[in-house]
């Protein structure tokens, strides 16, 4: 079981300047691979508040330099608003300056409000999303590459820098879409899902399906496939903590809905507002759902959702909100020094019956 940090950038208010928000995300990445996490994860979004990591790519290669081994990843790459000869040169270069430590995280994206603006129709992102698929591989394993689709098209091209990685960085497929889902299945991709911030029943749910999408394309999930698992996670003696983290949580999930569903509002068309949502689950629902409060509360309450959904990743959310960075460079480190190992302890020691089996 690896464990990343997954870093959204977001702008709460304007009480939080863009700068403090990119340096927080920096730092948050430096400390977390100190801490002994295997993996950092950098969103993608435009033109508001939500998340102000515009590319993922650029960041990748801006932490190379600033760590040795922590993993580094895109989570996602929103590819239909990209032109594809440009994004395979940045995926080759952002993993020869990593030194092969990029992890490829792709998605069809969901937020209309920024299609308009790159003048890409939403209703086209899942073919475009195929086509890209179909060139990934062909441009990051091949001399030459040439497409002809319906949205994208290559003449004979070359791309000059080529990943380290062989035969290219892994690619994490990420889509609420059991299609798109069941391609990533079949070309061996790795999966990255969530259950949101809902509690058991929503990841028994999530587990019924990726099932089904495995078995649907010939596949075991547990054998044949690895994916990973997005969650809100927060260990603290301290309530109000806890309650500060969980309000960052409700924010994200108010903010992206709104934008999901083109209700956002905004008094100076940048900064959206935080409207509650008749859908919202309540801080005692959250608490309720989510592995957090002592310690042993979320080791144990993260070992109950290990075993209904048998990931083989899990990505912290930590760049939330305006959660206090100090704070939330403590909880990194107290992931890394207690939570990490002890969850990987119980895993190996609950695995030791069946590797006698086995013998």
């Amino acid at each position: 079981m690896d464990f990343g940090v997954f870093i959204l950038a977001q702008q709460r208010g304007y009480h939080q300047t863009p700068q403090q928000v990119i340096h927080n995300s920096i730092e948050q990445t430096v400390t977390a691979e100190q801490a002994g996490f295997t993996n950092a994860w950098y969103a993608e979004h435009h033109f508001n508040n939500y998340s102000l990591s515009p590319s993922p790519l650029m960041m990748v290669a801006h932490m190379a330099a600033k760590t040795q081994r922590i993993r580094l990843g895109t989570a996602v790459c929103i590819l239909p608003l990209y032109q594809p000869a440009r994004f395979l040169a940045e995926v080759g270069f952002a993993d020869i300056v990593s030194n092969g430590r990029l992890d490829l995280g792709v998605g069809s994206g969901y937020q209309e409000f920024e299609f308009e603006r790159f003048g890409v129709k939403i209703q086209d992102a899942a073919e475009i999303y195929n086509e890209f698929l179909d060139i990934i591989p062909m441009g990051l394993t091949q001399k030459i590459v040439q497409y002809d689709g319906k949205f994208l098209k290559m003449p004979p091209s070359s791309v000059a820098v080529r990943p380290v990685q062989s035969p290219m960085p892994p690619i994490w497929v990420t889509s609420g879409n059991p299609v798109a889902l069941g391609r990533g299945v079949r070309e061996g991709h790795n999966l990255f899902v969530t259950a949101l911030l809902g509690g058991n029943q929503a990841i028994t749910d999530l587990r019924a399906r990726l099932d089904k999408v495995a078995q649907d394309n010939g596949a075991d999930l547990d054998r044949d496939v690895k994916f990973g698992f997005l969650r809100c996670a927060y260990a603290s003696d301290d309530q109000a903590e806890i309650d500060s983290y969980l309000n960052c949580a409700r924010f994200q999930r108010r903010i992206s809905e709104s934008l999901k569903y083109r209700r956002a509002q905004s008094d100076d068309g940048y900064m959206v507002k935080e409207v509650p949502s008749p859908t919202d689950p309540t801080m005692e629902q959250l608490r309720e759902n989510l592995p957090v409060g002592s310690v042993n509360q979320v080791i144990d309450k993260l070992l109950e959702e290990i075993s209904i959904l048998k990931p083989k990743h899990i990505a912290i959310q930590t760049q939330l909100g305006d959660f206090d960075q100090k704070t939330m460079l403590k909880q990194i480190e107290l992931w890394g020094s207690t939570i990490i190992p002890a969850v990987q302890k119980e895993l190996s020691r609950n695995k030791q019956p069946d590797t006698a089996t086995a013998a």
